[in-house]
C-alpha cells in the first residue's frame, strides 16, 4: 500500500513539473494575480485570511478539493502553487492529469501531511511548488 502511495505521489510530482514547464511566462515573486474565477479562500470556508507558513491562499471553487490554490505572503508576492491532494486518492491511485501550476520556476517542491481542516475536510498531502526560495517568503 505505501508502495502504491509513493509511485502515485512521485507521479503527480513528475506531472506538476510538467506543468510548470508549460506556463514559464509568469514571474513569480511579483505582481502576478490570480485569475478572475480564482476567490480568496477565507471567503469561501471558514479559514483565516492568512495562514502562517502558507499565506493568503486564492483557488478557483471549481477546482476543490485539489486546487491549485495560488499562495501570496505578507508583501502580496505570489510565493507557491499548492495541491491538496487527498490520501484516498492517492490510495486509489487517482491520475491528475491536468494540474496547472502558475510560476516561471519551481525552485524547490514540499509535501506535508494534513488531517483535514475547513475545505478540504479529508486527510491530505499539501504539495507546495515554491517559486521562491521558502526562506525569502514572508510567511510567519
Amino acid at each position: 500500500m505505501y508502495r502504491n502511495m509513493l509511485f502515485a505521489a512521485l507521479l503527480m510530482l513528475a506531472m506538476v513539473g510538467a506543468a510548470v514547464a508549460q506556463d514559464s511566462n509568469k514571474a513569480a515573486g511579483t505582481d502576478f494575480q490570480p485569475p478572475d474565477s480564482f476567490k480568496e479562500v477565507s471567503t469561501l470556508v471558514d479559514l483565516p485570511d492568512f495562514l502562517p507558513g502558507l499565506g493568503t491562499l486564492y483557488v478557483d471553487p471549481d477546482t476543490l478539493p485539489a486546487g491549485p490554490f495560488l499562495a501570496y505572503d505578507h508583501d502580496d508576492k505570489f510565493v507557491s502553487t499548492i495541491y491538496m491532494i487527498p490520501l484516498e486518492a492517492m490510495n486509489n491511485q487517482d491520475n491528475f492529469d491536468d494540474l496547472k501550476a502558475f510560476g516561471a520556476k519551481t525552485v524547490s517542491v514540499s509535501m506535508m501531511y494534513n488531517a483535514g481542516h475547513p475545505g478540504v475536510e479529508e486527510p491530505h498531502y499539501h504539495v507546495i511548488l515554491w517559486h521562491v526560495p521558502q526562506d525569502e517568503a514572508n510567511l510567519e
